[in-house]
């Protein structure tokens, strides 16, 4: 098993390019279900996400093939329903996502219930009462999802809550079902939208995506489809935030400046000099860090997935902020590690209390999941002496060579086997 060993302490100066985003691949990657015709994605990260979600296609007779190291070839004409298994669905929960392209497509679909990062529940509730408005028959059994249809028909759905990967779900599951899909309450994040492009391209009919109100009118068919994987809006904020916490200056390329503006914003109040263009940010430290407070939000809110990272950052501020999360009930599993490394950080039901100390020491520490071993590794960049991060293979579900890219900003940072 691999982890980290950093050699805190430098201030990281220079360039990164943002790579593919995850959350628009798996998207991405799930839509070909419904394709009658080839598809290509360009720009696809290099991560174990993507390659567990590529042998789920496997599983409905989609085969896929790296034609480059960022492109990928997908065949359709095999393409069938099946059986999404628990080997495969635990470890990623986005392997939900399989479930309303098979329903629609081909009538029938069994996955099982997914896995994931262990911060908190993630229930699919809103998946099924969706799919049951559409018509679908839906058994729960011996931890399996079996769903059933002749062919979905059009309804208005409206979400209890908001729900990202169930806005995606159900507004594949309407492309191609019978009449207008109506969902209400939708998910706004800019990889809804992208999604919504793709199904247009495909020959849908997708309206309102980026709104709380998306309208999907069913077609008979879709076609293929070639798509390049826009920037991930999680990295460009980690990347800023590892300029920040080592009072560097970093700029992040080829990403979309508009996706991160929250971060931004928060970051403007902390005293950090943040410049943007058409696609790169900048983030340059140039005075005392001052404490500011955040709650997540959906989008265009602040993100939980940068939670973590943010709360690492205002633990060497100046004083004292709360870090509030509305979306995880179970998100704050770094902070015993960042205590660990000298953080003054207090836990009050869904809000940590952070007063700033003057620097962070080295340790070994144990990453619990996805963004918590990103900001462990914030951590360790700004901190005095060694420390070990162990558990990297969370890090690498969503984040490509991370340790590599951060040496090239000037971070001692190597992956050592334990």
């Amino acid at each position: 098993m691999d982890q980290f060993r950093i050699h805190g302490g430098k201030a990281l100066r220079g360039g990164v390019e943002a790579t593919g985003s995850k959350n628009a691949t798996l998207p991405i990657l799930a839509a070909s279900l419904l394709a009658d015709g080839p598809c290509r994605i360009r720009r696809v990260p290099n991560l174990r996400d993507t390659e567990t979600f590529l042998g789920l296609l496997a599983e409905f007779g989609i085969r896929c093939e790296r034609t480059t190291p960022r492109e990928i070839s997908i065949d359709t004409t095999h393409a069938h329903s099946g059986t999404a298994p628990y080997d495969l669905v635990r470890t990623m929960r986005a392997s939900v996502m399989v479930l309303g392209p098979l329903l629609t497509r081909f009538g029938e679909a069994d996955v099982s219930l997914p896995g994931g990062c262990a911060i908190g529940a993630r229930p699919i509730d809103q998946h099924l009462k969706g799919l049951e408005a559409m018509g679908a028959e839906i058994e729960l059994k011996d931890g399996y999802i079996g769903a059933r249809a002749k062919r979905l028909k059009g309804a208005r759905i409206l979400f209890d809550l908001v729900t990202v990967t169930g806005t995606k779900n159900l507004m594949m599951a309407a492309a191609l079902a019978e009449g207008t899909t109506t969902l209400e309450n939708a998910a706004q994040e800019p990889e809804v939208a992208m999604l919504a492009d793709l199904l247009n391209q495909m020959g849908g009919q997708v309206r309102g995506a980026g709104t709380p109100i998306i309208e999907i009118e069913g077609v008979d068919r879709l076609g293929g489809f070639d798509v390049s994987v826009p920037p991930d809006r999680i990295e460009t904020g980690t990347f800023m935030i590892a300029g920040a916490i080592t009072g560097g200056d970093v700029t992040i390329h080829r990403c979309i400046p508009e996706h991160v503006r929250a971060l931004t914003l928060r970051l403007r109040d902390a005293g950090f000099e943040v410049t943007e263009g058409n696609d790169w940010v900048r983030v340059h430290a140039n005075g005392p860090l001052k404490p500011v407070s955040v709650k997540t939000a959906a989008y265009p809110g602040f993100p939980t997935d940068l939670q973590a990272q943010f709360m690492t950052l205002m633990t060497l501020s100046g004083g004292a902020c709360a870090i509030t999360e509305t979306i995880f009930e179970n998100r704050f599993m770094h902070a015993a590690e960042l205590i660990r490394m000298g953080a003054n950080i207090s836990i009050d039901g869904r809000t940590a209390h952070v007063t700033g100390v003057k620097s962070l020491t080295g340790a070994h520490v144990m990453a619990t999941d996805l963004r918590a071993s990103a900001s462990l590794v914030l951590a360790g960049l700004a901190a005095k002496g060694d420390t070990i991060v162990r558990r990297v293979y969370h890090i690498d579900r969503g984040y490509e060579r991370i340790e590599e890219r951060l040496r090239t900003l000037g971070a001692e940072i190597e992956r050592v086997s334990e």
